[in-house]
């Protein structure tokens, strides 16, 4: 299943992968999709995220549940 996204970004942002795809032979948007494979990934090994990503789930348990009641 894929999704579609459309997003807003400063020129030499877009310019820099529209080079970095041309560089590699792919298409750009295989350019964003690896780019946002990878920032996924070091997300996933940084233990502060982790933290912060774990305080927001019990959060979000506590205003959940207490909307349940």
């Amino acid at each position: 299943m894929t999704k579609n996204l459309t997003i807003q970004t400063l020129d030499d942002v877009a310019a820099n992968a529209e080079a970095i795809a041309r560089v590699n032979g792919v298409s750009l948007n295989e350019t964003v999709t690896q780019s946002l494979v990878e920032a996924v990934e070091r997300r996933r090994s940084d233990p502060e995220f982790k933290a912060r990503l774990t305080m927001i789930i019990e959060e979000d348990r506590e205003l959940l549940e207490h909307l349940a009641k």
